[in-house]
């Protein structure tokens, strides 16, 4: 039984994966296996795999079931005490693995911890420290195109990003895994907040690092495809993880993130799409689906609530190194 199983969803990746299992390969901790969940690729990434890596775990799909669905089945298949979500774009550094081990094993009150993701343009700079959450409804990359020199301690944040994040596995299902609802974007967060509700506690971990492309699936940081789902799964983890007396609370804020996000994405050309997928989440938490997956209250978690809020609150006005 290994220690941890290194899972990666792909789709139409051989031109990443063969970096990032590369990679894997020159890890300081050897304990671990690699699953690569295939999503129907089309572009011989399944071919490379079995000719080239004959020890990773394949599993395949015929068509593609969205990031959530493979990252769900690669968990399942895993028997490891933790498994280590890695997007196919990452190529991760010698120390990676062992550090992020180290440090959720250390910590019991942990569910998951986030690496040092830093841009394949300048390997300096932070594409992301871990992701915070506000009231104003806005997700966002911490110390995003800052220097990564600037982020060298250990800190809580808000949700790790799931493209380079190590979780406890039985919690992870417990929480019931990655909402299949979302297909893919916010998926990570939606998880994270659900664990934070009941306690844990979300860490960056700096000294485990990885080099990410970013939107290498997808091709570009903003098209239809992209804010479709963003901006539908953005009102699904409102509805699903805040009580109704917070979503009173924060109306105010979220009706002015929602406004400034609708003016962005206009100015991008993509106002309608953003609207359009707003009114999806919205019909999605109010179906039967929906409901299924919305999280009860219980007044056993009423302090974690709290300190959420002072969290969301905290992330809108004062910014967080």
């Amino acid at each position: 039984m290994n220690r941890l199983s290194v899972i990666i969803p792909n789709y139409n990746g051989k031109h990443f994966l063969e970096p990032c299992l590369e990679a894997l390969k020159k890890q300081s901790m050897k304990d671990f296996e690699i699953i690569v969940v295939d999503n129907g690729s089309s572009d011989g990434s399944v071919e490379m795999i079995n000719n080239s890596y004959p020890y990773v775990r394949l599993i395949t799909f015929k068509e593609n079931t969205g990031f959530c669905r493979a990252v769900n089945e690669g968990v399942s298949a895993s028997d490891a005490e933790y498994v280590l979500l890695l997007n196919n774009d990452t190529v991760v550094f010698e120390n990676f693995v062992e550090e992020l081990y180290k440090a959720i094993a250390s910590k019991p009150k942990a569910f998951a911890c986030a690496s040092c993701m830093l841009t394949v343009n300048d390997n300096t700079l932070l594409d992301s420290a871990g992701d915070l959450y506000n009231a104003l409804g806005w997700a966002f990359a911490r110390g995003k195109g800052r220097r990564a020199s600037k982020f060298n301690r250990e800190k809580k944040v808000f949700s790790v990003c799931a493209g380079a994040a190590i979780y406890r596995r039985k919690l992870f299902i417990e929480l019931g895994m990655l909402d299949e609802n979302h297909f893919a974007y916010l998926e990570d967060l939606d998880l994270c907040y659900r664990a934070k509700i009941r306690g844990y506690e979300n860490w960056y971990i700096p000294a485990a690092k990885v080099i990410h492309v970013g939107s290498g699936t997808t091709g570009s940081a903003h098209n239809e495809f992209k804010v479709s789902l963003s901006s539908k799964n953005n009102v699904y983890i409102i509805y699903k993880n805040m009580p109704v007396g917070q979503r009173i609370l924060n109306a105010p804020f979220l009706a002015a993130g929602f406004f400034i996000k609708r003016l962005y994405f206009k100015k991008k050309g993509f106002g309608e799409i953003y609207a359009k997928g707003l009114k999806e989440g919205k019909k999605l938490a109010k179906s039967d689906e929906g409901k299924k997956h919305r999280q009860k209250f219980r007044m056993k978690y009423l302090k974690n609530y709290f300190a959420i809020q002072l969290e969301l609150w905290r992330n809108v006005f004062i910014p967080r190194n």
